[in-house]
């Protein structure tokens, strides 16, 4: 192991102990999570069980309402043991965001009942079409991850009952289905975050009812919770950064597992007494570290201007999105470090860094963290004034 998450103790939070005590079994079955393309249902049980999926919730509905920057700790160590699974809790803790828009009254009968595990999409790959009593839905939505476990989905739409803005978004509305409204299709054979289920969901000529849906980038969040105080993507960004550093982690975990006792070709002794291996060990855990500690930073100033009040204006959200989209990719370039220096070993689809290698690259292509994510963030940064509605 080359560097601790925090110097915090997990037991000082439940969620983080009952993680601990989880992660040598999740990594153990990381290929099996691979194989399957879904987390094994009772893995899910088991996550439940802990809190992962209720952390982030309100206490007043059921949740632990856990800070930004301990849930990415938590989402850090679950991707060190395998990234599908840490993935897979982010979008099922944190999906309650896109449903804080709903009318209070549906969203506290959603959750009557205690945290509840969503998954949807965000991408407006559907039509909602007004109806008597709601609207009428027909989509297809591709990569939602954990849709096979969760307990609700949604979908944005195109809202055809309202008028586009001049040089706006097309007017978008979310509707949310039980999973019985939703058909999987199994669409998710992929490169990287295999274990993640994002298949494809398909809604046809669905009527949900009106108070089921809300109009994005209208309406409001109906419960006031610090978290809900951040303008979002902003906390999907920097959960995402801190999963990519929980593969780089496990990399560098990997790679030391085995650089004692291979002796690579050619070479009078092991691997970790290479000089050039302990220096771009070096090289790589310093940069892991400077990744955590910027992205970690920047959410505790998000976390803290939310709890305070206090406006959270386009500078504190672009170097939070910077933060994230820089340590996303010095988490994937420390994973190709790590995957480079064990050599032939890598190759194996035994090895586990064949497997981080994949899944790195495979995060690193969401919009979140593009390198366009840095074009917004320094136009704010030189006051310029770029959209900034998805910052």
């Amino acid at each position: 192991m080359v560097a601790s998450l925090d110097a915090t103790p997990r037991d000082a939070v439940p969620v983080l102990d009952a993680i601990a005590d989880l992660a040598p079994d999740i990594a153990l079955r990381a290929a099996e999570t691979e194989a399957a393309r879904r987390l094994p249902p009772d893995l899910v049980d088991d996550l439940r069980a802990a809190g992962c999926f209720r952390m982030l919730l309100p206490r007043s509905h059921g949740g632990d309402e856990v800070d930004l920057v301990t849930a990415m700790r938590a989402l850090e160590e679950l991707a060190r043991a395998d990234a599908s699974v840490g993935w897979a809790v982010a979008i099922g803790a944190a999906g309650w965001l896109d449903l804080a828009a709903l009318p209070r009254a549906t969203f506290d009968g959603l959750y009557a009942d205690g945290p509840i595990v969503t998954a949807g999409v965000f991408a407006p790959q559907g039509t909602a079409e007004p109806v008597d009593g709601g609207y009428r839905v027909q989509g297809r939505w591709g990569f939602a991850s954990g849709c096979q476990h969760a307990d609700l989905l949604y979908g944005n739409c195109i809202d055809l009952g309202r008028t586009a803005v001049p040089d706006g978004p097309p007017p978008m509305r979310i509707a949310v289905f039980d999973p019985d409204q939703v058909a999987i299709e199994d669409t998710w054979t992929v490169s990287g975050l295999c274990g993640t289920g994002s298949h494809h969901v398909v809604v046809d000529d669905v009527v949900v009812p009106e108070d089921r849906t809300y109009p994005v980038m209208v309406a409001e969040p109906g419960l006031d919770a610090v978290l809900t105080r951040i303008p979002l993507p902003s906390p999907y960004a920097v959960m995402l950064a801190a999963i990519a550093v929980g593969i780089g982690q496990g990399a560098l975990d990997d790679v030391l597992g085995l650089a004692g006792g291979k002796v690579p070709l050619f070479t009078p002794s092991s691997l970790a007494s290479d000089p050039l291996f302990q220096h771009d060990l070096a090289s790589a855990d310093a940069g892991l570290r400077a990744a955590r500690a910027a992205v970690r930073e920047d959410a505790a100033g998000l976390w803290a201007a939310a709890e305070a009040g206090d406006p959270l204006t386009p500078e504190l959200r672009g170097r939070a999105r910077a933060s994230a989209t820089w340590a996303t990719r010095t988490a994937a370039a420390v994973v190709d470090a790590a995957y480079t220096a064990g050599g032939g070993t890598s190759v194996y689809a035994s090895s586990p860094l064949q497997r981080r290698l994949r899944d790195v690259r495979a995060l690193t292509q969401h919009f979140l963290v593009r390198a366009d994510s840095l074009v917004t963030a320094g136009a704010v940064m030189a006051g310029q004034d770029p959209d900034t509605s998805l910052l």
